[in-house]
């Protein structure tokens, strides 16, 4: 029930989202979506490259889907708070579709999903409310708030809440290397809370571990990356910073995800000049989601990090590169010829 109080206390009240359309102004291709008003429709509205849709504040509880053919989308919140404006919803994986034809899955329970190439998203809540709590019997307990595959997304001050598996930063296809940019944006979980393939980089990010009411260690884990062997990149966190609401060393800062339907793949995690608070294990910051695909054998480094998460205590549990390394690990390095915010 926590996050759902403080959801509706933030947006002033949980609004039902309807099928009213959303105020058009055709000429400027800006879409306004306000309370009783549903983002979905809005995007379904959109015709054509360039559109920008801007939501009021208020919370909507609804799915929003983003397809492949509504690129260089924005969607920004009317303010520039962005608890101003939440789009929030409660599937997981477990949860049974309402036409009886199986469950959502890991991705399908995700509360925000685009495919859109050019997708920019500002000033928003991204949330999904699911809690294990409230469902003991369902073991599929994955509730996604974001799920991205598109090229050059770009979110910008958003924040993103959930419990596991909080933001899949994928790609559009296997061999796909997908690029996204998050910025000052604000990220919390627990159990593998930023996951995926796409070559994703932080910058001036806050990730938060949340306290668990279990009896085991470690808790969770902030990054399980999943990046395919060919590419040189997988998800990169700079200047960032990460906190916990949970006791000291409850927390791993990442373990590799390799899926059963992508055995060679080869995750890579650089985490830079970042502060790591007391949340994380110093001593032991990695760990194993399976045992066949050992941590040691992944891409994991780290970089000119501080606080006591970072402190070095065994050397060999903590990877780390070299300056010259360092200078191959940056923005630039990972987006390439795409300059998000130029």
């Amino acid at each position: 029930m926590r996050r759902r109080t403080l959801l509706a206390g933030i947006a002033g009240g949980l609004v039902a989202a309807g099928t009213t359309p959303a105020f058009a102004d055709a000429r400027r291709r800006v879409l306004h979506v306000r309370p009783g008003d549903s983002v979905q429709a809005a995007v379904d509205t959109v015709a054509g490259p360039g559109w920008t849709i801007v939501v009021h504040p208020g919370t909507y509880r609804e799915v929003v889907k983003v397809p492949q053919d509504k690129a260089e989308l924005t969607i920004h919140g009317a303010s520039r708070d962005p608890r101003a404006a939440v789009i929030v919803y409660d599937n997981a994986n477990g949860t049974q579709k309402p036409d009886g034809s199986g469950t959502y899955g890991t991705a399908g329970s995700a509360t925000f999903t685009s495919a859109a190439p050019g997708l920019t998203v500002r000033d928003l809540t991204l949330a999904n409310d699911w809690l294990r709590a409230e469902h003991p019997d369902i073991t599929g307990t994955q509730a996604v708030a974001a799920y991205v595959t598109g090229d050059r997304s770009h979110f910008e001050n958003v924040r993103l809440l959930a419990h596991q598996d909080t933001l899949f930063t994928d790609t559009s296809a296997l061999d796909a290397f997908d690029r996204q940019y998050f910025h000052r944006c604000y990220i919390e979980g627990d159990v593998d809370f930023v996951f995926g393939r796409a070559t994703a980089v932080f910058e001036d990010c806050h990730f938060r571990t949340l306290r668990r009411d279990v009896d085991f260690t470690p808790k969770g884990m902030v990054f399980a990356p999943s990046t395919a062997r060919a590419n040189p990149y997988g998800i990169l966190a700079v200047r960032c910073r990460i906190t916990s609401g949970a006791e000291d060393a409850a927390y791993k800062l990442a373990r590799p995800w390799v899926p059963s339907y992508e055995t060679t793949a080869w995750p890579s995690l650089v985490v830079r000049d970042t502060r790591i608070g007391h949340g994380i294990d110093a001593v032991a910051p990695y760990t194993n989601m399976r045992e066949a695909y050992p941590w040691q054998t992944m891409r994991f480094r780290e970089y000119g990090n501080t606080g006591p998460g970072a402190v070095i205590t065994v050397p060999e549990n903590r990877p780390q590169l070299t300056p010259s390394e360092a200078e191959l690990h940056t923005r630039k390095a990972y987006l390439g010829d795409w300059r998000p915010r130029a």
